[in-house]
């Protein structure tokens, strides 16, 4: 199974595979009321531990649902997939409940903070859900979480009380509460201002040099341009925008 990130040495995928993240010939197919559309046809992906993997491609190309193969939030009409030495296409629901809060944070674009529950009280969550660390130390961490973020001092705000910006920060904050090796962003600087966005992006890139793997969908081709690896989605295709 993945683990957490790997230290100096240490590999995270075992077994034998080569890669963090393997799709091999996946294929998703929707039923709509126009007829069976086509996602994702016959994609092959591969991305290494501690790589920065930019997902760029137009509204309804396929990319976020190339995302939710990975996290198993939607599952291939054919294919595999596979993280680590885990089938994740082959996954009960619970299963997949378990092994996806232990193993993937996930950053979406509209944040999807409780409304009700302060920023520290957000991000304990995950630890709370998989019982991941001892109660007496998750509010510890989860401050330790928002320091990196720089949102200390508004910890126990509610999420309406902060911009955009930093409830996007406050999100990634909890994606890394339970310390997954992979974090999937889907357009997280989507609905955010160039300086916020820019703050994302470098955040994104701390995590990577800390040895996180990091697979970001966006629509722009400017952030594509930035990381050492980028690939297109279009018409349920993957290619290499810049190669």
């Amino acid at each position: 199974m993945v683990g957490h990130a790997a230290k100096p040495g240490e590999s995270t995928v075992r077994n034998g595979n080569a890669r963090l993240i393997e799709l091999r010939q996946v294929v998703k197919t929707f039923e709509t009321p126009a007829g069976p559309f086509t996602a994702l046809n016959g994609v092959d992906l591969k991305v290494n531990e501690g790589e920065f993997v930019v997902v760029i491609g137009r509204s309804g190309s396929g990319k976020s649902t190339l995302l939710n193969m990975i996290a198993g939030i939607d599952r291939p009409t054919s294919g595999e997939v596979w993280v680590g030495d885990t089938a994740v296409h082959r996954l009960s629901e619970n299963q997949m409940a378990k092994w996806r809060g232990l193993k993937l944070g996930i950053v979406f674009q509209f944040f999807q903070l409780l409304p009700t529950l302060s920023l520290v009280e957000n991000v304990m969550l995950p630890m709370d859900f998989r019982n991941v660390y001892a109660p007496r130390d998750r509010e510890k961490r989860a401050m330790r979480l928002l320091e990196i973020v720089e949102l200390t001092e508004h910890a126990h705000k509610l999420p309406s009380a902060i911009s955009g910006g930093q409830q996007q920060r406050v999100a990634i904050a909890r994606a890394l509460a339970n310390d997954p090796p992979i974090i999937l962003a889907d357009e997280p600087t989507g609905n955010l201002d160039s300086k916020a966005a820019e703050s994302v992006f470098a955040l994104f890139d701390d995590l990577v040099a800390e040895g996180k793997t990091v697979l970001m969908v966006t629509h722009d081709g400017e952030l594509a341009r930035r990381v050492r690896r980028a690939m297109m989605v279009s018409d349920g295709q993957v290619t290499d925008p810049f190669g």
